[in-house]
């Protein structure tokens, strides 16, 4: 709290007539530092022996882009989540065999997560990676195809083979294909943005390096971490909190059909044969599946839906769970004008309160959002490395 209270008096005294930069209050100087710093030391997941695996990295990879994946050979994972497109597909709802209800999310900074899927159907990165090969209306594929893709192919079966070993059945291969996939995608890192250097040079006191942070990002800055309150959810480095709300977006997808967001997908957590507490996690200790084994199933999660991060936010339009809004300034006007009576659960109503921006409150506000994006979150995938036996 003193090193806040002597970093807000110092940038109290940056020149603010031609560009009207705020002075950060000592609290709201506290919830930026929290905002990093980035990137984030790289964890393993213990519950997966391949995390962190060159080999199975790689296995990940060519898995990711390769439509043999799938039941007809016609469909990747890339598909939707393309490596150009910031893993994304940029439309309002997925599409596969058959119409997805929910957007696709990107895949940036997918490894810092602790459930998986709009819903938290999923409490690893590899099991959520089994889903779609899997889905009917996705790969529409099963554990045999898997395996005989795997094998029939020599560059898949030899870094398979370096990366878990020989002998695994078809079942094995497929959660083993998952677990590769999942390899793959903890790698998928963003680099550092406008908000990180400019977070960095209010840490150290390099005045010279702050002022060149665009004014009214640093306005709109102020609005997210002060008076809007968006850092309560979008918290941290990752600019989430990982957990589930209502923020007054409609989950009907038909007429007469409602998502029912986390509610559904704890009951699809619990019944999973391949969540944290079954067969396939190689935590020995048991300790990661704490979280799935107290989670519960409640009323309140009913139409609730994860908090993504708002990190590339502005390269993954449109947004929402459902794809319902085209634009951050859309978003930006939906919390504006938020209507309370909409948002169902009462935690969420005494959270959420329209905050009602002017237009140019509005504008910072987006600029500060659109500091959030790593210049190089579009670039091309490189090619994987291949196996050496």
């Amino acid at each position: 709290m003193i090193r806040a209270v002597v970093l807000a008096a110092a940038f109290a005294a940056l020149p603010a007539a031609a560009e009207d930069r705020p002075a950060l209050a000592p609290l709201e100087l506290r919830n930026v530092m929290r905002h990093g710093p980035w990137p984030q030391p790289a964890l393993p997941d213990r519950t997966n022996r391949a995390s962190g695996n060159a080999a199975a990295i790689a296995l990940g990879q060519r898995l990711f882009l390769d439509p043999r994946l799938s039941r007809d050979g016609t469909l990747s994972c890339a598909a939707c989540h393309v490596p150009n497109g910031s893993y994304t597909d940029g439309r309002p709802q997925g599409i596969g065999r058959e119409p997805l209800a929910r957007n696709t999310p990107s895949l940036w900074n997918v490894g810092l997560q602790r459930w998986f899927g709009w819903d938290g159907a999923h409490d690893s990165l590899w099991a959520q990676s089994v889903r779609p090969i899997l889905a009917r209306e996705e790969l529409a594929a099963d554990a045999r195809h898997v395996a005989r893709v795997i094998r029939a192919d020599a560059e898949l079966a030899c870094l398979h083979r370096k990366a878990f070993g020989a002998g695994a059945d078809d079942q094995r291969m497929l959660v083993d294909a998952g677990k590769a996939l999942a390899a793959f995608q903890e790698t998928l890192v963003s680099g550092r943005t406008p908000f990180d250097a400019y977070r960095d040079a209010l840490a150290t006191g390099d005045r010279e390096a702050a002022a060149k942070y665009p004014a009214a990002a640093a306005r709109g800055l102020r609005l997210f971490v002060g008076r809007g309150n968006c850092s309560v959810c979008h918290f941290g480095a990752a600019f989430t909190n990982g957990e589930f709300h209502d923020v007054g977006v409609p989950y009907f997808t038909a007429p007469g059909k409602v998502d029912n967001g986390r509610y559904d997908g704890i009951r699809k957590l619990q019944a999973n044969p391949l969540n944290l507490l079954g067969k396939h996690s190689d935590d020995a200790s048991g300790a990661a599946a704490t979280k799935t084994k107290h989670v519960e199933l409640t009323q309140r999660a009913f139409g609730q839906f994860k908090t993504p991060s708002l990190r590339n936010v502005a390269l993954t339009a449109p947004y929402m769970h459902n794809g319902s809004l085209a634009s951050l300034r859309d978003v930006v006007r939906h919390y504006s004008e938020l209507n309370p009576e909409r948002v169902h659960s009462h935690g969420e109503a005494a959270l959420l309160q329209p905050l009602q921006l002017t237009e140019a409150e509005i504008d910072e506000l987006i600029a500060f959002l659109e500091s959030l994006t790593d210049p190089a979150a579009r670039a091309a995938l490189p090619a994987p490395p291949a196996c050496k036996p």
